[in-house]
């Protein structure tokens, strides 16, 4: 399993929300580097998000959830046309990012 997992859940649907592009970035100083980038599968989620031998340094990260085109897609106007989370490693713990999201608000917290 790779170290950082993330999922979507449409809590406006009762359901994973699947071909949402989700970008990750590391923080070094004031820049951002993008080290991947993935769709969400049919569940949701993208299981693989780093190869799994690959350990994710200590630091700053965050994922960009691009929600629009998901809206879109359903002919739905939403308020947010991403969403970034923005979180921190701190070991070589497995970490799991969800976003719950809506056309008009979102939520996440730190999965297992």
């Amino acid at each position: 399993m790779s170290q950082l997992t993330t999922h979507i859940l449409d809590t406006s649907k009762g359901k994973p929300a699947a071909g949402v592009s989700i970008i990750l970035y590391q923080q070094s100083l004031d820049e951002w580097t993008e080290l991947a980038s993935g769709i969400t599968n049919a569940d949701g989620r993208i299981p693989d998000f780093l190869p799994s031998e690959r350990k994710m340094e200590h630091g700053i990260y965050k994922m960009r959830f691009e929600t629009k085109s998901y809206f879109d897609k359903q002919s739905l106007q939403a308020f947010y046309p991403f969403v970034e989370v923005v979180f921190e490693i701190t070991s070589a713990d497995h970490y799991h990012v969800p976003l719950l999201l809506n056309p008009f608000g979102y939520s996440t917290y730190r999965g297992s």
